[in-house]
């Protein structure tokens, strides 16, 4: 994506490949769906030829020059990165929901800085197509990826020459690189191999136990940077005896292994892994064919005049077709048709050829070039931040002006009389009939409306999504009397309340919770994939022994129903509510028979109802307590049905919290002055706290 203009035809149909790649897999093309492969494609070419000029330059006697090798970089990839990002933060903050463009500004602050990727590997998942929560700046991690490599690489390469002049030091030879000498190629090569399988031994192990932060890492994506790196470094020596025959055979091979990976690969792919090496080893394999004398047959493919030009303008494609694609499904709130994707598809070639002409060819070749030689193009570097910092600080304080609107509204009160559960109940009622009377939105809400996407239980050291398998006790260390909680991320929305009642009541908890990972014994698929999640599987397996060898007083099952279907002992995947059902039935009553033999008591509590859309997304919209209210899915509810019918065949109590959320159907998003809701399915940590007592009664933890 940001690596120097290359004469070499081949080079530019390489990117114009991967953009095209990366595109289409986005645009929703079924038969194509490991088109994100286009950048690991982008990473080995940018290894490539980056590498290969500072080798140029040491070879020549130049030495690395830090100061012109940054300030390339920088006129290269800053001018059209700064122009998107600004263009983008501003498009979303005219047409997306209040919350999602706050988190578009915190987006923007991270791209700006080029540490975005660790952003996005902080948070739970990564969607390979477009999905609804997906940030427009998502594709900027891997640019950020490419100049934590531009910074570092050269950095490494003056290390590496410093300790051979040293060695030939102390060997009595003359030190220094003159003009002719030979490279030290030996001691390169031999820092490549062992930092280029170091980076990918660690992919492997990353992409099998936290998937998403080895998708962002830069530690798990050096590796193919790495093998552009060792591939400029071969080329003179591998390439100067093939022929046309076995140049072409070379890169035929290369491609084809880049369109296996695309038409072959899905987002249920474990990625990147060991599954990166097809399509990083095929371009590898590629730019060595074409860099012999022998032009290969496949220059007619990558070598023509449209795929250079597709060639040249992609970069500013690749970061168009993101924003273009997203901002308008989000702006809807669903999926384009195939006109309007189409129609995004045209502004994005639009824009990027504006781009390539008005900002990106400026700065490398015209006389802004020119002006912004050497050190004068570093100041570039300190323009953009100040650029982003400033706007993503007025947006900011644009939005935080937004969510202080609402004036000076009290919070919705009831009858305080009564048990804990008919407090609960009195105050849901009375939050429905406000919102029914079309009240105003109480001015003062718990949590902040902004500070939403953060309402998010702690599970501490615990973390199961993860490939962690210890224990974690919470609670009263001393307590008697032990409570297991099972089930997925619904269930890590109810430790709040289990952490209140345990403190009252000085029960041991643990809390054997997996994001995605349905209770019931049924094979899954995660969201966005289509392969089994075999780790909810020995994840289910796994909790079965802990609650053997706890062996509790009480193990509580909260659970939502499987989002992306279930698979059947064929292996087919069954995503329609009907062919599930029987399916989540069975896996229940395996749950429940196989925690009869290992709890004192087991307890389910029924899934919350689900809204459409989140409620507090809502609010960031129309500030209406009577707009937000909704009502509950309807297959999430007929599938929470079959758990509870599943309990009831097991003699497995059921506690049911619809009436600590909705009454008579509705279903509000704000309940006295609290947000009930984190998005469209998940309580809130300061909801679901309040409701301790109410729950701890249900369960005859306490007294009520």
């Amino acid at each position: 994506m940001g690596g120097t203009t290359a004469s070499r035809g081949d080079v530019q149909g390489l990117r114009a490949v991967a953009v095209l790649a990366v595109v289409v897999a986005h645009a929703g093309v079924p038969f194509l769906p490991g088109g994100f492969v286009g950048v690991d494609v982008f990473f080995v070419v940018s290894g490539y030829l980056i590498s290969g000029l500072l080798y140029r330059d040491l070879a020549a006697g130049r030495g690395v020059s830090l100061t012109r090798f940054w300030a390339r970089r920088a006129r290269r990839i800053l001018p059209a990165a700064t122009v998107v990002l600004l263009t983008t933060l501003l498009a979303g903050l005219a047409v997306l929901p209040l919350l999602d463009g706050r988190s578009l500004v915190e987006d923007a602050l991270w791209a700006g800085l080029f540490v975005v990727n660790l952003h996005f590997a902080r948070q739970d998942d990564y969607f390979f197509s477009r999905d609804v929560d997906a940030s427009p700046l998502q594709h900027y991690w891997s640019l950020a990826v490419e100049e934590q490599f531009y910074v570092v690489w050269p950095l490494l390469l003056l290390g590496c020459l410093a300790l051979v002049r040293a060695a030939r030091s102390m060997r009595g030879s003359a030190g220094g690189l003159r003009p002719g000498r030979p490279l030290p190629r030996g001691a390169i090569a031999a820092m490549l191999v062992v930092l280029t399988a170091g980076s990918f031994a660690w992919s492997v192990l990353q992409t099998s136990g936290d998937a998403p932060a080895a998708y962002f890492s830069t530690l798990t994506r050096a590796w193919e940077l790495g093998v552009g790196a060792l591939a400029a470094l071969v080329t003179a020596r591998t390439t100067r005896h093939l022929t046309r025959t076995s140049a072409s055979l070379l890169a035929g091979a290369g491609l084809l292994a880049g369109l296996l990976a695309v038409v072959l690969f899905s987002p249920g792919t474990p990625f990147p892994g060991y599954a990166a090496a097809l399509p990083v080893l095929g371009t590898a394999a590629v730019l060595l064919a074409g860099a012999g004398r022998a032009r290969p047959v496949t220059d007619l493919l990558l070598g023509n005049p449209f795929m250079r030009t597709v060639g040249d303008w992609s970069y500013s494609l690749y970061l168009w077709h993101w924003p273009a694609l997203v901002l308008p499904e989000q702006a809807l709130g669903r999926t384009l048709a195939p006109a309007e994707t189409a129609g995004a598809l045209v502004a994005t070639v639009l824009l990027s050829a504006a781009t390539f002409h008005l900002v990106e060819t400026p700065f490398r070749t015209g006389r802004t070039a020119v002006r912004l030689q050497v050190r004068r193009g570093l100041i570039l570097y300190p323009v953009s931040l100040v650029l982003v910092l400033g706007s993503s600080a007025g947006a900011w304080a644009w939005t935080e002006s937004r969510f202080g609107e609402s004036g000076d509204n009290p919070a919705i009160t009831a009858d305080p009389s009564g048990t804990s559960t008919e407090q609960v109940e009195a105050l849901v009622q009375a939050s429905v009939e406000a919102a029914r009377d079309d009240v105003e939105v109480p001015s003062d809400l718990t949590p902040d409306l902004y500070a939403l996407p953060e309402s998010i239980a702690d599970v501490g050291l615990c973390d199961y999504r993860t490939d962690v398998r210890d224990l974690c006790q919470r609670g009263d260390p001393t307590g008697d009397r032990s409570m297991v909680l099972v089930g997925d991320s619904h269930a890590r929305a109810w430790i709040p309340a289990f952490d209140r009642i345990a403190q009252a009541a000085g029960w041991r908890m643990h809390y054997l919770v997996k994001s995605q990972c349905t209770a019931a014994h049924v094979v899954v698929a995660p969201i966005e994939e289509d392969t089994p999640f075999d780790e909810c599987t020995d994840f289910h397996e796994w909790t079965q022994e802990q609650v053997g060898n706890l062996d509790p007083d009480l193990v509580v099952v909260a659970s939502s129903p499987p989002v992306n279907g279930v698979f059947d002992e064929s292996g087919t995947r069954l995503s329609e509510v009907d062919d599930i059902a029987p399916l989540l039935d069975a896996g229940y009553e395996d749950l429940f028979a196989d925690l009869a033999g290992t709890a004192e008591r087991t307890v389910l509590i029924r899934d919350v109802p689900k809204a459409a859309e989140a409620p507090g997304t809502c609010l960031s919209v129309e500030n209406s307590l009577k707009r937000c209210t909704f009502e509950p899915q309807e297959r999430s509810a007929y599938l929470a049905d079959v758990s509870v019918e599943a309990a009831e065949d097991a003699d497995v109590e059921v506690v049911d919290p619809t009436s600590w959320l909705c009454f008579e159907g509705d279903c509000p998003a704000v309940i006295g002055g609290t947000l009930s809701y984190r998005d469209s399915d998940h309580l809130t940590t300061e909801y679901s706290a309040s409701l301790a007592e109410a729950l701890g009664s249900a369960l005859g933890m306490l007294e009520d």
